[in-house]
């Protein structure tokens, strides 16, 4: 819990460094960059969406640096196995016996960078559901505790769709947040351009550390909501759902299954993070609809109709926003 407004005001400076060394390295998407930080005080995970080259892996890296925080990277491919990802037992000789060694996988990391998680097949895929939700991994009958704090970002190319295994809906609803990364405009590509391609160093400060986030997210989870503030909330993910009396036609029409309440929880958490982050210590509604459109586009599965007529879940999510301010 906040103790003063000091402490508030020392939270706000230290987020707003971070953004800004990130900046450094990451040319524009500072909304993606607000929207991981939002995660990672809210102890959650990121799955980002974007074509090749946009600098979903190099965000990743830089994020970790200055947190200072352990960084792993695995790239997934079709021929990754599980114990590839989560580690395995050894044989090791210890005072001349052979005994059985558990040797850790490079999940075992405080940010772990899943890139192109959609091109492992499902069984390597389910190697990171305990890991994301319990954060534990279980490897026979030992089971192991993730480092803390922890976080796992995952890039998937929405485009490409040979050789991919899609995510699972278990899979997507244990993602926090799905954030959308665009293409740059021509200025920051002209930015990115000087940093990239000549002989100019960034050089980034770590600003905070494991213990920094750790305190965050327990002050984040204590902050109070309004009564009317969770209602609403609550309304947006009741909404999503076809099949109930309250459902919208135009809700009925377009989604085919609705979100579970790990979209709440998502929805209650990170807007908690975003008032702190903007320097309030009260959840506004401006909080919850900021928040509503990554927390839920993964959650949403669309109809058929949805996809004949172009309908994405950003603007469904937008149609449910004005039904329930109306």
């Amino acid at each position: 819990m906040l103790n003063n407004e000091n402490e508030l005001g020392e939270i706000i400076e230290k987020i707003k460094l971070c953004e800004a060394e990130i900046g450094k390295a990451i040319i524009g998407q500072k909304e993606v960059i607000r929207q991981v930080i939002l995660a990672m005080l809210s102890n959650g995970n990121v799955l980002l969406e974007g074509v090749p080259g946009l600098g979903k892996t190099q965000l990743v890296k830089t994020i970790a640096k200055v947190f200072d925080i352990q960084f792993s990277r695995i790239q997934f491919t079709p021929d990754l196995m599980p114990a590839d990802v989560t580690g395995t037992n050894l044989i090791v000789k210890e005072d001349g016996k052979n005994v059985f060694k558990f040797e850790k996988g490079p999940v075992f990391a405080n940010i772990v960078l899943a890139d192109e998680i959609n091109r492992a097949t499902p069984k390597t895929q389910s190697a990171l559901l305990e890991a994301m939700q319990e954060k534990t991994v279980t490897v026979g009958k030992e089971t192991y505790a993730m480092p803390k704090p922890y976080m796992v970002l995952a890039t998937q190319n929405p485009i490409e769709n040979e050789g991919t295994y899609p995510l699972p809906e278990a899979q997507l609803d244990r993602f926090l947040f799905k954030i959308k990364v665009d293409f740059p405009t021509l200025s920051e590509l002209k930015e990115i351009m000087n940093i990239t391609v000549t002989n100019n160093v960034t050089e980034l400060n770590s600003v905070l550390n494991g213990e920094d986030i750790i305190r965050f997210q327990s002050i984040i989870r204590d902050m109070p909501i309004a009564d009317a503030v969770q209602e609403f909330a609550l309304k947006l993910v009741v909404a999503t759902h076809p099949e109930l009396d309250t459902a919208s036609d135009y809700v009925r029409k377009y989604v085919s299954c609705g979100a579970s309440p790990r979209a709440a929880q998502a929805i209650f958490q990170t807007a908690k993070a975003r008032a702190l982050i903007e320097g309030r210590a009260n959840v506004a509604f401006e909080d919850i609809k900021a928040v509503a459109y990554p927390a839920l586009r993964h959650r949403l599965a669309l109809s058929f109709e949805a996809l004949a007529d172009s309908i994405s879940p950003e603007t469904i999510i937008s149609e449910i926003i004005k039904t329930i301010e109306a």
